[in-house]
């Protein structure tokens, strides 16, 4: 039994900013109120002093690379599971660009049978297409049936927008979600940085906003089409934000996300020549930065995931060679509290919507609200605790992080998945 003291709970839609007990028994929420604590005295139970802190539902990154198989030098299930502990995330969905791909029933079973050991909940993505190369779809029901959650060929886009119709079709009849890496790649073409005048200042080839848009203008014409269900990753312009929130308002059934990096930082980062602010979609303008707070404010976005993308410190050395990819899963928290909540752009109720009750929508998996019955899964934080991030610290097996030595403002102090405390900052 774990017994939390007198804490702040926000859970949206059903418990906002009261400060109660938490009752955990098991694996399950036993009960929420306050002086709880009294009511259930066990010699054996782990008493957390809630006085100070926030408990929210267990934090839901959508979008993580965990590089299992093949790549583990980078990060593996078990590592990419503690790290995602200490940022006070319960459940991950991992991309399927693994090496072998995750297109087989084999490889689901190699992933959940490694994920019983892990300390949160693991939850795997299958790729779209055999091997991504976008020629042959995937046997949907069986992967399904093995434990996908989700389909996506994510790394790269469905190669031609018959497939990706297909794929939405067949995923629909399943009732489960279809992740678009909304990319056009001859626009891209090879680049490596945003298309602007920092590309220019640094002789480095760049990618145009127009690939990322002409990609979502695809998978949104799809969607409005064939009335088909969509949901669109790491959105970072402002073009892409303009199609969704039209969409959005003539109830064409799509979603997104966006990551802490495109709220966070611009394109000017990168005259560092620092390979870890480099990722895919890349940093963008000033003008995209603050067009993706503004669609987090008015409900266009609808969760924010990390795309936790682990490599090597060699990997990364070389700024123009270096494969595209950031770490946040320990981070992200914090970096949404100090660049979202801190100014007022949203409240915190609002930002766990995007962190954990909506991506448990999203992806059909529990989660997401704190109540009786429920798993008890819950992130315990101080809300105002500032700290400087050490790269040195993380628990992740990578260091690629675009926040080292940034002082953020808000801290995990205890993560619980399962009824199990799984981590703890004290």
């Amino acid at each position: 039994m774990i017994i939390i003291k007198n804490i702040e709970i926000i859970s949206p839609g059903f418990l906002e900013n009261i400060n109660s007990d938490i009752i955990i028994d098991n694996d399950k929420i036993l009960d929420i109120g306050p002086d709880k604590a009294n009511e259930y005295k066990n010699t054996d139970a782990i008493i957390i002093n809630g006085i100070g802190l926030t408990a929210c539902p267990g934090l839901i990154d959508m979008h993580v690379h965990l590089r299992d198989p093949g790549q583990t030098y980078k990060e593996d299930i078990i590592t990419g599971a503690n790290a995602a502990a200490a940022g006070g995330v319960t459940s991950v969905i991992a991309m399927p660009n693994t090496n072998p791909t995750v297109d087989s029933v084999d490889t689901l079973n190699y992933i959940y049978d490694k994920a019983k050991a892990a300390p949160i909940r693991i939850y795997q993505t299958a790729a779209v297409t055999k091997g991504l190369k976008g020629e042959i779809l995937n046997d949907f029901a069986a992967l399904k049936n093995a434990g996908a959650i989700a389909f996506s060929d994510d790394g790269r886009p469905v190669s031609t927008a018959n497939y990706m119709y297909e794929a939405m079709k067949a995923a629909a009849l399943l009732n489960i979600p279809i992740l678009s890496h909304a990319e056009d790649l001859s626009l891209a073409n090879g680049g490596i940085i945003n298309e602007g005048i920092i590309s220019e200042g640094l002789n480095v080839k760049g990618i145009p906003s127009a690939a990322e848009d002409v990609g979502t203008a695809r998978e949104l014409a799809l969607a409005q089409a064939y009335n088909l269900p969509v949901h669109i990753c790491h959105v970072s312009t402002c073009g892409s934000l303009n199609m969704i929130r039209d969409m959005k308002n003539r109830n064409i059934p799509v979603t997104c996300e966006t990551g802490p990096h495109y709220f966070t930082f611009t394109d000017k980062e990168l005259l560092k020549r620092d390979a870890n602010f480099r990722m895919n979609p890349p940093l963008r303008s000033e003008q995209d930065k603050q067009a993706v707070i503004n669609a987090i404010m008015d409900g266009t976005i609808d969760a924010i995931a990390t795309d936790h993308a682990p490599h090597s410190i060699e990997d990364k050395s070389d700024f123009e060679k270096a494969p595209n990819g950031i770490i946040g899963l320990e981070t992200s928290l914090a970096a949404a509290i100090t660049n979202l909540v801190k100014p007022g752009f949203i409240t915190l109720s609002r930002l766990i919507e995007l962190m954990s009750t909506n991506p448990a929508k999203i992806m059909n998996i529990p989660g997401g609200i704190l109540k009786p019955g429920c798993n008890a899964d819950i992130t315990i934080f101080n809300k105002d605790e500032q700290w400087i991030v050490d790269k040195n610290k993380f628990l992740s097996r990578a260091r690629n992080s675009p926040f080292d030595s940034m002082t953020l403002t808000g801290k995990v102090k205890y993560t619980i998945c399962a009824g199990k405390l799984v981590y703890s900052d004290l």
